[in-house]
């Protein structure tokens, strides 16, 4: 997972046409990601859920001097647990037990087709893994779509959550209000469009505010390598039905009932909403403004403490993973 940064800034000198075709070329994954190393061992969690029989993949990571207490990573739409790896290092370096899933239609998961998404569901799974190896009691942290995640796990199992962490959460604006709705086909549709190049410039317009560097390029594979696959299409639908989850499920509106302590890590620059490639011309500007957001998110949570990063977007734990971990080791060490 280390990048190659010769070869990428070789890339970026290349005419537009050549990086476009070099773009489509590169590590090719199934469904499973099968060819894909994980950075901890993996192993399967057997869910038995909506009349079919899953597996989830998980890392379950200890440290060589155990504090007694446990971790929990949750990941976004676009990622899997495998970039959690320098947050898992650090984590375990100061004692914790880490526990890193890839949610059902995620990683290294089962990608089941007929399948009904919900946080609900999800954290249900994630409860049941919890359970299996041994868990009473976690610190929760989730960032991206596993913010919400993250906030429904918390709502529905508060005596087994000890700390809640929101790394650069999305769902802290309700979309269905701001855009049209787009059916689930529709997204299907916009899906099958995708290629590894338009995934690169997703992520480098949202997440880093137009810059890319190499150490990012990680961060593509992934979905880079699902679209040169053979299984693209089943991507693109689950990814559909997972936006449709995300799009229809916010869980902003029970920020107030939220009863543990909770840390905000916010990158000031971040401005990622989902649906605002078709919103409104008069919406699309105010959609995403994550300092507005996440100072009412503040206020809306009883026990909340902000952590605004500035200089950074969408993922602090990549672009200043020292003011990132400065605040969630305070947090998490504190009683």
């Amino acid at each position: 997972m280390k990048p190659l940064a010769s070869l990428f800034a070789l890339f970026l000198l290349l005419p537009g046409a050549v990086r476009g075709q070099a773009a489509s070329q590169g590590p090719a994954y199934d469904a499973r990601l099968s060819g894909y190393e994980y950075p901890f061992k993996v192993g399967l969690h057997p869910v038995k859920s909506q009349q079919q029989t899953l597996e989830m993949a998980f890392m379950d990571v200890r440290p060589e001097k155990a504090n007694g207490r446990t971790v929990l990573l949750l990941h976004g739409k676009n990622f899997s647990g495998a970039y959690w790896e320098r947050t898992v290092r650090a984590l375990t370096a100061g004692g914790y037990r880490v526990i890193v899933p890839d949610q059902i239609g995620f990683g290294k998961s089962s990608k089941p087709e007929h399948f009904q998404f919900s946080f609900q569901e999800l954290a249900t799974h994630t409860r049941g893994l919890l359970d299996a190896l041994g868990v009473s009691r976690v610190s929760v942290v989730g960032h991206s779509m596993g913010g919400m995640l993250a906030t429904r796990f918390a709502l529905m199992y508060p005596d087994l959550t000890e700390k809640l962490v929101l790394v650069n959460p999305i769902g802290l604006e309700d979309w269905k209000r701001l855009v049209p709705y787009r059916t689930v086909d529709e997204s299907f549709r916009t899906e099958l469009e995708a290629t590894p190049g338009s995934v690169r410039d997703y992520m480098r317009e949202s997440y880093f505010a137009g810059n890319w560097k190499p150490e990012y390029e990680p961060l593509v594979e992934v979905q880079a390598g699902w679209l040169r696959g053979p299984e693209r299409r089943r991507m693109a639908w689950i990814s559909a039905l997972t936006s449709d989850m995300v799009l229809t499920q916010p869980v902003l509106y029970e920020f107030p009932d939220l009863r543990m302590p909770v840390l905000l890590i916010i990158g000031q620059r971040d401005r990622t909403a989902i649906g605002k490639a078709w919103a409104p011309p008069e919406v699309k500007p105010k959609l995403g403004n994550y300092p507005e957001l996440s100072r009412r998110a503040q206020a809306a949570i009883p026990k909340a403490r902000l952590v605004a990063i500035d200089n950074a977007g969408h993922l602090p734990q990549v672009e200043a993973f020292d003011r990132y971990w400065t605040a969630l080791e305070e947090f998490l060490g504190g009683r």
